[in-house]
């Protein structure tokens, strides 16, 4: 019940699968050609699952209130994880370029 009455939990379901899965999916493929993997990357990648769960925990928070029509705004504690997402993103993807010119 409480899913299809808070409709935003399918959007953030969704957000979770790509955000949360194909990156990494995306990172075994390059992980199995470039062997950028080290103790640097996974600090990286700890953050990166940090900002991810504190968006996605923010998303349902903030669709739950924007339904029940509470005026509390959560955009601060979202926000600060999106940012976590993409300052770590863009560290791993320096990794994987700095690792490709590397074996070139």
């Amino acid at each position: 019940m409480f899913y299809r009455e808070f409709t935003t939990l399918s959007v953030d379901h969704t957000h979770y699968l790509m955000v949360g899965m194909v990156f990494f999916l995306l990172l075994v493929v390059v992980e199995k050609n470039f062997h950028f993997v080290d103790n640097k990357v996974l600090k990286y990648l700890l953050f990166y699952h940090i900002g991810l769960n504190l968006t996605v925990v923010m998303l349902v928070v903030r669709g739950v209130v924007q339904v029940l029509s509470l005026d509390v705004s959560s955009a601060v504690l979202s926000g600060i994880g999106h940012l976590i997402l993409g300052i770590s993103m863009i560290l791993v993807l320096i990794s994987i370029r700095n690792c490709i010119k590397d074996s070139f």
